[in-house]
């Protein structure tokens, strides 16, 4: 599973917005990585922020 199927994953399974450093430690993955797939998943409009430094699934 890569770096953003994981960090989407988390996100609907917690089922409430989360922030970067909550979704490193959900998934166990480094934090920069958790960033970059973030990134990606903002660009493909998977992911929006309802409040700043939150994000969930679209």
């Amino acid at each position: 599973m890569s770096a953003k199927d994981q960090v989407l994953e988390a996100m609907k399974k917690a089922g409430k917005p989360l922030k970067a450093g909550e979704i490193a430690e959900l998934t166990n993955l480094d934090k920069k990585e958790v960033d970059k797939a973030m990134k990606d998943l903002k660009k493909e409009e998977l992911i929006v922020s309802p409040k700043t430094c939150f994000w969930e699934p679209k």
